[in-house]
């Protein structure tokens, strides 16, 4: 998976510079999510691996089952790709241009998990706190973990803050062993 990753860190820096510079973020990031769903597919990826398809023939079949279209510019970047044979790092070029277009717009998506289901007011208050210590806007999806005892488990990327009551007893019982 790092190796995906690694791969296609070039190809999205690249297609993130341009669709910056175009003004054109909402229309790559469409692009690219909708790729991604269909190279998700293990089926897909078995067909565009073909070796009886032309590169040219894997980068239309793949246009044509996102059901996209696509400007000059995107054509051109989905051709370097079936060329170099990175067709299946989409779903990781994907990500990364998700993650720097949060970056750049200042924004962050915060998985919430408690006990019990939050109300408006509680998810705006959490929202609100976290905006103004993270400094940037925030993105709340809420789930229901009725194993916790109380409190919340905050997620965002690799970050995660436990403040859960299962999470602060599981660290006392690690200090008095300690």
């Amino acid at each position: 998976m790092a190796e995906l990753s690694t791969v296609a860190r070039p190809y999205t820096k690249a297609a993130f510079d341009y669709a910056s510079e175009q003004k054109a973020l909402d229309a790559w990031s469409e692009l690219l999510q909708k790729l991604r769903l269909v190279m998700a597919s293990h089926d897909v990826q078995k067909l565009l691996g073909s070796p009886k398809l032309t590169t040219e023939r894997r980068v239309s079949l793949a246009i044509e089952l996102a059901d996209v279209s696509v400007d000059d510019a995107q054509r051109r970047f989905l051709d370097t790709l079936g060329e170099k044979g990175r067709l299946p790092t989409l779903s990781a070029i994907a990500d990364q241009f998700e993650r720097l277009r949060a970056e750049q717009e200042k924004r962050i998506e915060v998985t919430v998990v408690s006990a019990f289901e939050l109300d408006d007011s509680q998810q705006q208050k959490l929202a609100g706190a976290l905006k103004k210590r993270m400094k940037r806007e925030i993105s709340i999806t809420t789930q229901v973990d009725k194993n916790l005892l109380g409190g919340v488990v905050l997620r965002t990327g690799d970050t995660v803050i436990d403040g859960s009551v299962r999470g602060r007893l599981n660290r006392l019982s690690e200090a008095l062993i300690a």
